[in-house]
């Protein structure tokens, strides 16, 4: 199945854990300062137990340097952030109807060797 891609470059950041936390934005840019705000910034003082940590963390928000401020914050909340920069495909049902799902599954590389087989 052919696939158009999108000529907008994307952005987006999986924050790892038990139950994974998925950021989408338009851009690098963008997706920096989505961090920033909605995940660095929302987090209580309380559970950053270094304070010059947090000191580093404040001043880097005020400042808007986001990267530095989710920096910081990885190391002191000892979470993990992927941050990608590329096009994420959203797929839509026009472009995936049940329709097409269902033939393009059976033309799909993995029926390849269940089709010689069956002709055997």
């Amino acid at each position: 199945m052919t696939r158009r891609r999108s000529t907008e470059p994307g952005a987006y950041a999986v924050v790892r854990g038990d139950e994974p936390r998925v950021f989408l934005a338009e851009n690098s840019s963008v997706i920096s300062r989505l961090l920033g705000f909605e995940l660095v910034a929302k987090t209580p003082p309380d559970l950053i137990d270094d304070d010059t940590l947090l000191r580093e963390i404040l001043e880097a928000l005020l400042q808007e340097r986001w990267g530095d401020a989710l920096v910081a914050w990885m190391k002191a909340t000892g979470e993990i952030v992927d941050v990608y920069e590329g096009y994420v495909p959203v797929w839509t049902e026009e472009e995936l109807d049940e329709t097409r799902a269902s033939l393009e599954v059976r033309m799909s590389p993995i029926f390849a060797l269940g089709r010689q087989a069956m002709r055997s």
